[in-house]
């Protein structure tokens, strides 16, 4: 009987202590991830019961909470909603949060860990509980600079502080207004969710560091170029020059995007090809690299990176792996597979701007709690080394040339050292317009912003532009806005 009762009490030992576990488990190590699960109702409840904390540009609030007569107590709404959706995304009843608004919904709402006290404190004393307030990097004369160059073309923009990583600027059209997305009342917000959804352009994607991407083009020259100079190239290095170039076991053929060769001669230089943008020299230069070497310079810039936040997560840029010699001939000058972020292309600009060191991304500048105390400050932050400082020299000077004296000429700006490169990417086969790009930094002795312009869907003239025509004048009147601060 006693061995039987033993048996029992040890049963219920382990049930307990398996209780016990589970439940410390709930309540402790996964009490972030509950709080952020959007199917959390008692998170969103009490998300409207307190006065959520603003989100501002330059200390003025463009998200911010105020009282309705409602159940819901506060009602979000958003100053130049349009204009910084891409930043603050929306916050909504039934339909999740995207942007800062989601990714930072604990300090927002005043129910992250570090506002524990400050939530107790609000208790005791019977004073309704607050969030904390976002302070951002946007610069706010950048960001309306790049929404009018943007003007009514879809694509993106993302203009950031090379030596910091903060990001001044973030466009993405076309767009929505979370104004329509804050409202209390379901139906309205579920009927204009789906309205968005359906739209042309689709619109809730922040393009800038999501959607399904677009192939680089030539900007992806500037990896390839670097790979090479960090390989023992130099700048003089030539290959040879045909006018068309049959990728290796195929009976197809590539072209330059002018026709012809690549300036003239026999043989092109490495210099000579990033400056007039030509894909036969590329196309052998990557071959000659192989894949590994590429792949590492391009993993090196953060291509592939799943753990990027800016708070927000980023959709990984891809560089695949090349199937055969065709694939790493195409994707070398930036098509086949490859697909990019405009972020991931500002941070290949910004790279090598800042000396060859990366400075991690990020669109906050500071958390500060309803006493004004600083909550979290962020300070710039190193992600890594891509380039070597003599590479990113180099580079400078080639992406300098290109401006100058090469086929990015419309991001010339007077009395100023730009360096830039134009991209012009095809979308699979048939008349699919192309997508155009610009990324590049300036001034080129003392970088203060690296930016990445790309238009989609051809600018609306199908194949007939090219990055230098529509690309490179808008990221020109972005590094304006920033030189004229």
């Amino acid at each position: 009987m006693n061995k039987q009762l033993r048996r029992v009490s040890l049963l219920v030992l382990l049930m307990f202590l398996a209780l016990f576990g589970s439940t410390t488990v709930i309540q402790v190590l996964q009490q972030d991830n509950l709080k952020a699960d959007s199917r959390n109702v008692r998170t969103l409840y009490a998300s409207y019961s307190a006065e959520r904390g603003p989100i501002l540009v330059a200390g003025q609030p463009i998200a911010q909470s105020v009282p309705t007569n409602d159940e819901y107590k506060y009602q979000r709404q958003y100053t130049n909603g349009p204009l910084y959706s891409a930043v603050t995304g929306y916050f909504t009843l039934n339909q999740g949060n995207t942007g800062i608004e989601g990714s930072l919904n604990d300090y927002l709402s005043g129910s992250a860990n570090q506002q524990f006290l400050d939530q107790l404190n609000a208790i005791l004393t019977g004073q309704n509980p607050k969030g904390a307030a976002i302070e951002t990097t946007i610069d706010p004369v950048v960001q309306q600079a790049a929404w009018d160059a943007l003007g009514s073309l879809q694509g993106a923009v993302v203009a950031l502080n090379p030596k910091t990583g903060a990001i001044l600027a973030m466009v993405s059209k076309p767009t929505f207004d979370p104004n329509a997305l804050a409202v209390h009342d379901s139906k309205r917000v579920i009927s204009t969710y789906k309205q968005l959804l359906a739209a042309p352009g689709d619109p809730l994607i922040n393009r800038t560091i999501a959607g399904s991407l677009n192939p680089p083009g030539s900007t992806f020259k500037l990896v390839v170029a670097s790979a090479a100079l960090a390989n023992g190239y130099t700048p003089d290095n030539e290959f040879p020059n045909p006018a068309r170039l049959q990728l290796t076991g195929t009976n197809t053929f590539i072209s330059n995007s002018e026709g012809g060769s690549c300036g003239g001669g026999a043989t092109a230089s490495i210099a000579t090809a990033l400056r007039l943008s030509c894909n036969i020299p590329f196309a052998q230069l990557g071959q000659a690299l192989g894949y590994d070497k590429v792949a590492a310079q391009a993993k090196a810039f953060g291509f592939g990176d799943p753990s990027l936040r800016i708070p927000m997560k980023v959709t990984p840029s891809v560089y695949p792996q090349t199937s055969d010699d065709a694939q790493q001939e195409l994707s070398s000058f930036g098509q086949g597979n490859d697909r990019v972020t405009p972020l991931q292309m500002a941070m290949v600009s910004a790279a090598i701007a800042n000396g060859g060191t990366l400075m991690t991304p990020t669109l906050i500048d500071s958390i500060t709690a309803p006493d004004l105390s600083v909550l979290k400050k962020f300070a710039p932050t190193p992600y890594g080394q891509p380039v070597s400082s003599t590479v990113a020299a180099t580079m400078t000077q080639l992406m300098v040339n290109n401006v100058a004296n090469g086929v990015a000429s419309n991001a010339r700006i007077s009395g100023v050292d730009v360096a830039g490169k134009t991209g012009t990417a095809q979308n699979g086969e048939g008349n699919q317009p192309y997508t155009l790009w610009f990324t590049g930094f300036a001034p080129a002795n003392d970088p203060q912003v690296a930016v990445a312009v790309v238009v989609e869907n051809g600018g609306g003239r199908g194949q007939s532009l090219v990055g230098n025509t529509i690309a490179a004048p808008i990221a020109k009147k972005v590094i304006e806005a920033v030189l004229s601060r």
